[in-house]
């Protein structure tokens, strides 16, 4: 820490925090990979975010000089973030997706879904009629994201989140709070489906914990700085999918549809379900991350 406080001391204006971070996190060896995948995105954001300034005016700050209070605050973070390989987002508490800001901390894995590209037409065209959609559940919420995405996708319809960690629990309903959702959304600590005894759905989506044993011993630190409870998920990488497919059903109204995110385990599911007639979903980076089944379809397999 002596290291970055000292050459602080010479740094005053954004411009020279933002060249100085960019240089220490291209020297160094951080894993890119909770919002931005290069060294100028992830400086640009860790500043701006430090400072409490608006992401899109950087150009108009970039020669502001800063405080002394300012200048050791982004000393800290930015030893934190190369020395400690914490995540940008749990040092600024704040996470993106699809343009909606969450608050997140280390109770959580910073947000990260396909299924949030999904939802940006509201599940069309599967979903053909989203304002008819009356009730949805998020398995294994984390920090309540989704929720808050199927909100707006779906806005007649009651949410509930689900999450077995009572910590990622306390996050969701701050992030529910915080677009004043909580009429519409309620969220229950659960092992899944255990605590929604005579609840229907009429669409249940998941990302699941869905890493295997041997890439949880290969995780960069990042990964290993969130909790484990919400990557790891068996030796396959299947074992809340397994839960997913087998209980599902009883869950959904008839009609309904169960999404949910797999990581890069397509071939493992197919090899273990391969009379299930997956429909695979198209995301940007391809259509092997996400499947949807019909409650018919889980019920005749």
């Amino acid at each position: 820490m002596k290291q970055y406080n000292e050459l602080s001391e010479q740094l005053f204006t954004i411009r020279d925090w933002l060249r100085f971070t960019v240089s220490r996190f291209e020297e160094s060896e951080i894993f890119y990979g909770h919002g931005t995948d290069n060294a100028y995105d992830e400086a640009a954001w860790l500043i701006l975010s430090a400072l409490h300034l608006p992401h899109d005016t950087l150009d108009n700050f970039l020669d502001a000089r800063i405080t002394e209070l300012e200048r050791k605050h982004l000393a800290h973070l930015v030893e934190r973030r190369i020395v400690d390989r914490t995540p940008t987002a749990y040092l600024v508490r704040e996470a993106w997706l699809k343009g909606f800001k969450f608050y997140v901390d280390e109770r959580v894995i910073v947000p990260r879904s396909f299924i949030a590209e999904l939802l940006e037409n509201g599940l069309l065209p599967w979903v053909e009629y989203p304002e008819m959609i009356e009730s949805v559940a998020d398995i294994c919420t984390g920090s309540g994201c989704l929720g808050v995405l199927l909100a707006h996708a779906f806005p007649n319809a009651s949410i509930d989140v689900i999450d077995i960690s009572p910590d990622a629990i306390d996050v969701a309903n701050i992030n529910i709070e915080k677009y004043g959702l909580q009429d519409q959304i309620t969220a229950i600590e659960s092992d899944m489906f255990s605590a929604l005894k005579g609840k229907k759905y009429d669409v249940i989506i998941s990302n699941p914990p869905y890493v295997d044993a041997p890439s949880m011993e290969t995780l960069p630190q990042e990964y290993r700085n969130e909790p484990q409870l919400a990557l790891g998920s068996g030796i396959a990488g299947l074992d809340h999918t397994h839960t997913l497919l087998s209980q599902a059903a009883a869950y959904l109204n008839d009609g309904g549809i169960l999404v949910v995110e797999i990581g890069h385990n397509r071939d493992a599911l197919l090899d273990a379900y391969p009379d299930l007639p997956f429909t695979w979903l198209d995301v940007e980076s391809g259509n092997e991350f996400v499947f949807l089944l019909t409650k018919e379809q889980l019920l005749s397999a």
